[in-house]
């Protein structure tokens, strides 16, 4: 089956973010496919390279990036909320002259039509938070 995971929730704040990792990673583990991760809202701080987790707490953002990066995942966080919350890549950062750049590698900013795309293809859509 082909899944695509939608997260609303932040990382610490929401038991979305953990959930919907979980849930993906699991999935994956099974042989299933996953489209695509789209961070909505308060999930796109699920893409914050600059957050440091406890030593004692599960390193919820880096978890996120290392299972991207294993399984080539397509995981992109919305473009509006990622800029409400000073969320931004490299071509974000120069496009509105700010000198910070706090989206992992492993995540890209896009709009909403690629959550729309990934409603369309996959088998599934698995929203996780509201």
């Amino acid at each position: 089956m082909k899944f695509a995971i939608l997260i609303h929730g932040a990382p610490y704040s929401h038991q979305a973010s953990r959930s919907g990792y979980l849930f993906t990673r699991a999935a994956l583990a099974m042989g299933h496919e996953i489209y695509r991760v789209f961070f909505y809202h308060d999930g796109v701080y699920n893409a914050n390279q600059s957050s440091v987790a406890p030593q004692d707490e599960a390193d919820i953002q880096n978890e996120w990036a290392t299972l991207g990066k294993e399984h080539q995942l397509d995981m992109v966080i919305c473009i509006s909320s990622s800029l409400r919350r000073g969320m931004l890549d490299a071509t974000e950062a120069e496009r509105y002259e700010k000198t910070g750049i706090s989206v992992s590698p492993q995540f890209n900013v896009s709009g909403l039509g690629q959550l729309i795309d990934a409603g369309i293809n996959a088998d599934r859509l698995i929203t996780f938070g509201a």
